[in-house]
């Protein structure tokens, strides 16, 4: 039974390193406006490449609380842009490290919401299904549901700050992965 006293805890990844992207001002956004009930930490993906030498219990200590946060999350929301028709490097190798220990991971049976925002019109798109590709593999429960595509993001954020209203389908998605992550306790 889920204790309703305990906040849900989320995770929140994003695509891109750049300070001040689309992608870390949605999750800013998200954790702005979230019910109190909720709580997102927003994890630094600044981590080493994946190197399996590396993969080890003793391993890099980035990479052992990126998999701790995780592990203690009752979800993970990810909000990344698209890089050339595809998934950005830091969040792939941010999924390759949380993937491992192989058939251990604690992304498997995670609910996970993924998010692509872009300045064009396609929203990322074809970086959504290489994302949801990955996270099938692993295997991640992925929120089902209509695509959480935000296009012509550019237009919605000033200074950092995504206009609320545009945040509104994605909040109620939020709602849909805590009551996912609900049911999984």
């Amino acid at each position: 039974m889920h204790d309703i006293t305990r906040p849900t805890r989320l995770v929140g990844l994003c695509g891109s390193l750049r300070e001040a992207s689309y992608s870390r001002a949605t999750l800013s956004g998200l954790r702005d406006n979230l019910p109190l009930s909720v709580d997102l930490e927003i994890c630094d993906l600044q981590l080493p490449l994946y190197n399996e030498d590396e993969d080890r219990a003793d391993g890099p200590e980035q990479v052992r609380l990126f998999r701790k946060a995780i592990g203690a999350s009752d979800g993970v929301v990810i909000v990344t842009p698209e890089y050339n028709h595809g998934i950005p490097g830091v969040l792939k190798n941010a999924l390759d490290w949380a993937s491992r220990p192989f058939g251990k991971s604690g992304l498997i049976d995670k609910p996970v919401l993924v998010i692509t925002v872009s300045p064009a019109f396609t929203g990322g798109v074809r970086a959504h299904a290489q994302v949801n590709e990955t996270l099938l593999s692993i295997p991640a429960r992925i929120l089902a549901g209509p695509q959480i595509v935000l296009a012509g993001i550019a237009t919605k954020v000033k200074d950092g700050i995504v206009d609320p209203p545009y945040l509104a389908f994605t909040l109620e998605a939020i709602d849909r992965l805590v009551a996912m992550s609900r049911q999984r306790t």
